[in-house]
């Protein structure tokens, strides 16, 4: 006559069953969370810390060679793009918060050195929009690419005061609020700055292409 089952045997056969049910659903959570973790770190932001030599050629007649430094921080699914210029290792330009709002169509400098704000439209021949610049710096750190070693110069003129900047998005909002907050407008005539106009310029070096930027912003003489 065969023995019955114990009921000692029928809990524990239970308690491997639900065990092995949790284990499934913990693994699944991980999965699940991975998957978020990857999607909304890289690809819905990403981080990149890049730096590039370059000649001065704008003030330096023996093309001195300069490194820029900068953190780029890229939203892929809002479409603008963060850049954190470091402090120069040379004197001559500005450490810098930038903002490159593509929805909106704008661009915004907090000028750490002077902590003020300054908003103009956005230069889409320069700056590069966030998958193409992200994929230009996932090469430049890999060393596929060198970018250019030239530096451009774009003037801009201080105009008016901002005081609603809630209209300008809240990407620009985030980076000047609480600050003071300007508009530019573009020179269109490219011309030398000359020596007093100098002391009211501030200057601001960046890589956002192929090649450095040198954004000037001078107040109205």
């Amino acid at each position: 006559m065969l023995p019955l089952s114990s009921p000692t045997g029928r809990s524990s056969l239970s308690g491997v069953c639900y065990l092995s049910m949790g284990l499934i659903v913990l693994l699944l959570g991980l999965v699940f969370a991975s998957i978020y973790i990857y999607k909304y770190f890289l690809i819905t932001q990403s981080v990149l810390r890049c730096g590039v030599r370059y000649d001065d050629t704008l003030y330096s007649p023996f093309r001195q060679q300069l490194e820029l430094l900068e953190d780029v921080k890229i939203y892929f699914e809002d479409n603008y793009e963060q850049i954190n210029v470091l402090v120069p290792q040379f004197g001559g330009s500005d450490p810098a918060d930038i903002v490159h709002d593509f929805q909106r169509g704008l661009t915004a400098y907090h000028d750490m050195a002077l902590d003020k704000c300054y908003v103009i439209d956005l230069n889409t021949t320069i700056v590069m929009p966030p998958h193409n610049l992200w994929e230009l710096l996932v090469n430049v750190k890999k060393g596929t690419y060198l970018p250019q070693t030239y530096i451009i110069q774009e003037e801009m003129i201080v105009t008016e005061h901002i005081n609603d900047l809630e209209q300008l998005g809240s990407f620009i909002y985030r980076l000047c609020n609480g600050k003071e907050t300007y508009r530019l407008k573009r020179r269109t005539a490219r011309r030398r700055i000359n020596r007093r106009e100098a002391g009211n310029c501030s200057h601001i070096r960046h890589f956002e292409n192929t090649f450095v930027v040198e954004t000037v912003i001078c107040k109205k003489s």
